[in-house]
């Protein structure tokens, strides 16, 4: 039983990783990322033993310094050590690719890759603001398409030199009613035949054939990521006027029979604050994704370089909103019993780019 002194620790505790996960911290990282998929522009830490990736704020309120978070000359209580760079960065694949070209270390144990690094919804009138995906790939950082093989030997070097524990393999949608999952179901089975027992989310949009998302559980992958952003249909059309051409009925759908196929909490779905919705239905949506068995991964979100948010001046959202859904949200997961950590891989798994786990969820 915890006493009201430790409750306040928790809470503050939870308030200052919020308010870092908006405000950032003035730090340099080895490890960061500032271009690709999804609203996350962050360097990589681990905070109080947990992943937290980080805007790389100058002038941020916070300043890391001997291993702590500190606000001035406060120190905050928190343990914060940036993750290592590491050593399989320094290796290339047979044929001549630098595996961090290939995958990502994020955080201190999870490896990620955007297997397909184009979408055919990245155009000016169609793409989701928030995103860069194709970004990376015109910097010449990545690669346009991942092999299942390329993907396997990074795998099998991230797990044995760098202590790699989950993979999330995501897709950049294709043209295809498969929009991609069938590249995943090859791209899977060879990581597993290299890695036996690694566990893997694959993230898609829903696919035209619902029959795909078993062929994604019968290659291996662990959980699944349906990522709608949003579920008010006048925010879709604004901040993802492509993506938003898929009605919500799919995600229901979807997402409905991924729970079916994988399991309650091995599914999950992104939801960013920060994109206008009402707060109050963006956290009545939250709940009825988790009454269908969905873990809505909530996060604030970031306006990366090279998005057209940041072209457009959007600001990431205020820490107090950010708050006020993720802690309620977060008690909605603990009512439900359903932790991001079950799902074993993934976004909500890793939970660095949010704070819903500091709070409970």
């Amino acid at each position: 039983m915890t006493t009201g002194a430790e409750e306040a620790v928790v809470a503050n505790n939870v308030a200052t990783r919020i308010d870092l996960a908006v405000q950032g911290i003035r730090a340099e990282t080895p490890v960061r990322r500032s271009k690709g998929a999804g609203p996350s522009d962050d360097g990589h830490l681990v905070v109080d033993g947990a992943n937290a990736t980080l805007p790389l704020n100058p002038d941020s309120p916070y300043t890391l310094r001997d291993g702590r978070v500190f606000e001035g000359t406060l120190d905050l209580g928190l343990s914060v050590e940036p993750v290592a760079r590491p050593r399989f960065y320094e290796l290339s694949t047979a044929d001549g690719v630098p595996y961090e070209k290939i995958a990502l270390l994020h955080g201190k144990d999870v490896l990620a890759s955007t297997v397909v690094q184009t979408c055919i919804r990245y155009v000016e009138d169609q793409r989701c603001r928030f995103c860069s995906i194709e970004e990376s790939l015109r910097a010449g950082s990545t690669v346009a398409a991942k092999t299942p093989a390329q993907l396997a030997e990074v795998a099998e070097a991230a797990v044995r030199l760098d202590g790699v524990r989950q993979m999330v393999l995501t897709t950049g949608t294709t043209a295809g009613p498969d929009r991609g999952a069938r590249h995943l179901v090859r791209c899977v089975r060879a990581v597993l035949e290299a890695v036996p027992g690694l566990p893997i989310q694959v993230q898609i949009e829903p696919p035209g054939d619902l029959g795909i998302l078993r062929e994604l559980r019968d290659a291996g992958a662990t959980s699944i990521g349906i990522h709608v952003e949003s579920l008010d249909d006048a925010v879709r059309a604004r901040w993802m006027p492509g993506k938003s051409t898929v009605p919500l009925s799919e995600y229901w759908a979807a997402w409905d029979e991924s729970v079916r196929v994988f399991g309650r909490n091995r599914v999950s779905t992104y939801l960013l604050v920060g994109l206008g919705e009402n707060p109050d239905e963006l956290v009545a949506g939250a709940g009825e994704v988790i009454d269908h068995g969905v873990y809505p991964f909530v996060v604030p979100m970031r306006p990366m370089a090279g998005t057209l948010a940041r072209a457009d001046g959007a600001q990431a959202p205020p820490a107090s909103l950010v708050r006020d859904v993720t802690e309620r949200v977060a008690a909605l997961l603990r009512a439900a019993g359903m932790t991001g950590v079950d799902q074993q891989a993934g976004c909500a798994a890793c939970g660095a780019c949010g704070a819903l786990s500091a709070a409970g969820g």
